[in-house]
């Protein structure tokens, strides 16, 4: 297990290249400049990048190299950042506040904001199909390859983890617990696994979607595949969790949003209905349930997904 000093300078440096590629990826797409200002300000406004580095760290346990899926990864990115985008917004979440800095509504406008978030989610599509047909690769395009010969990945494992991917970010996934939080909210009685189920959907989908492409990309075996679903299902419980009690007992200036915004909202959270103690151990089991899955796996990256688990638990952030 790496130390948290360890795990975060390799966090920290796999962000970077998502960072790299992420500042000009939206160069050169025959964007309108207001709309193009908008989906940027929400794509480069910093963040942990867990979510591609998952990606990239599991295509690389089962031998893929990063420069090969870095274009799918960073459409993951776009896709999450989509998603809080629309959950800001006033129909939504309402929040004025996103990573410290005015919501993408609050800096640009409402309509401005939605297509932001459609150009981004559709715009996403577009680079995952792209690593199957080498686009771009060794052609210069900075959007979407980093010089790799013309490697392109195999379309049946490409296709294989856009339809992981697309159910993530669709209605059985991020959309459906969207409409779920919203039908929650405020409503006394939700039960500990109505929660959970939501939060599955919300958070979790994606986090899972994001470990099991990057091993599907990477053409592993029906069991690697099952195994780093479950991690990926774990630690998005464990993620939704920590996430509830830094809601409730984090630092406003790192979390980058008011404290007590979730209680103020009205939303069950983890702490509301188990305590903050409770809650807390809860995030400790799903996260040793994910290093358990991650058993047969040696090197650096089974070790950096490893304590990445533990890491999700102990964030102050």
């Amino acid at each position: 297990m790496l130390t948290p000093s360890e795990i975060k300078a390799r966090l920290r440096d796999a962000a970077a290249g998502v960072e790299r590629y992420l500042a000009a990826c939206l160069a050169d797409r025959g964007i309108p400049a207001r709309l193009r200002a908008s989906m940027e300000y929400s794509l480069n406004a910093g963040g942990k990048r867990v979510r591609p580095v998952l990606c990239l760290t599991t295509a690389g346990l089962f031998g893929l190299p990063a420069e090969r899926v870095m274009p799918f990864a960073v459409a993951i990115e776009m896709i999450h950042t989509y998603s809080l985008i629309h959950d800001d917004l006033p129909a939504m979440d309402d929040d004025d506040l996103r990573r410290g800095k005015p919501s993408n509504h609050k800096m640009f406008d409402e309509a401005t904001a939605i297509l932001a978030g459609d150009g981004l989610l559709t715009d996403a599509f577009d680079f995952m199909a792209g690593v199957g047909a080498g686009v771009g690769v060794n052609s210069g395009d900075k959007c979407r390859g980093t010089g790799n010969g013309n490697a392109a990945i195999p379309a049946a494992n490409v296709l294989a983890a856009l339809r992981v991917v697309a159910r993530a970010a669709g209605a059985p996934g991020m959309v459906g617990g969207q409409a779920l939080d919203m039908e929650y909210t405020g409503r006394a009685g939700v039960t500990l696994d109505e929660m959970a189920a939501m939060h599955a959907m919300k958070t979790g989908a994606l986090l899972r979607a994001s470990c099991l492409s990057g091993a599907l990309l990477a053409g592993a075996d029906a069991d690697a595949q099952a195994r780093i679903a479950d991690y990926g299902a774990h630690i998005g419980a464990a993620f939704q969790i920590v996430d509830d009690i830094l809601d409730e007992v984090g630092d406003e200036a790192e979390i980058g949003k008011p404290v007590g915004s979730d209680a103020e909202q009205g939303k069950t959270t983890y702490p509301s209905l188990l305590g903050i103690e409770r809650s807390r151990a809860l995030a400790r089991e799903r996260a040793d349930a994910a290093i358990e899955r991650l058993s047969p796996y040696t090197g650096p990256d089974a070790d950096f997904l490893r304590s990445l688990a533990s890491y999700i638990v102990d964030r102050a952030s």
